[in-house]
């Protein structure tokens, strides 16, 4: 799946702007499936608008700019319905706790024990603002989707914390690391 693809789920649920997609992509419940940004965003509606699969509008604002507000067409719904029968790409998983962490040999305890107690309360952070997002008014999907988050979170924030002495011993003992 790619960005048109993505923004055509957002629209299916509800007319946005291109700025809400771009928040909702990164910050909102859509943040977990596609890497969208400004810069693909628009192109996309663009190209989506041309095919027929959005259309947009333009809203007055009241000592504010106008803002461009878009709506998926028929034509739109049935193209992100076929899109979710086309064959999935392997999901990507990128860190730079773990790059940080394959170096860990190189580094004073001390950091090491500082980025372990960051990565854990990033995680944290993450797993309240699912929580967040959970309401008794959620989607079946969306309770699923937000389930799965949560299990695989605590299962690598468990695994931080179990093993975070293993981690730690592999660095060099801060007296070293200075030399």
């Amino acid at each position: 799946m790619n960005v048109k693809t993505l923004c055509l789920a957002i629209l299916y649920d509800a007319d946005v702007t291109g700025y809400d997609i771009r928040k909702l992509s990164t910050d909102g419940e859509y943040a977990y499936f596609i890497d969208a940004s400004y810069g693909s965003i628009y192109p996309a509606l663009a190209g989506l608008e041309a095919d027929g699969m959005v259309q947009s509008r333009v809203e007055r604002q009241s000592g504010r700019p106008d803002r461009k507000v878009y709506s998926i067409t028929d034509a739109g719904r049935q193209k992100f319905h076929s899109e979710l029968f086309a064959p999935l790409d392997s999901d990507l998983f990128r860190s730079e706790f773990l790059l940080f962490a394959r170096f860990a040999a190189l580094l004073p305890a001390s950091l090491v024990q500082t980025r372990l107690a960051e990565q854990i309360a990033e995680m944290d952070r993450k797993l309240d603002d699912i929580k967040r997002l959970q309401d008794d008014q959620m989607h079946d999907g969306d309770r699923w989707i937000s389930r799965y988050g949560i299990s695989c979170l605590e299962y690598q924030r468990d695994y931080l914390v179990t093993h975070a002495k293993d981690l730690i011993a592999l660095a060099k003992p801060d007296a070293k690391a200075a030399e």
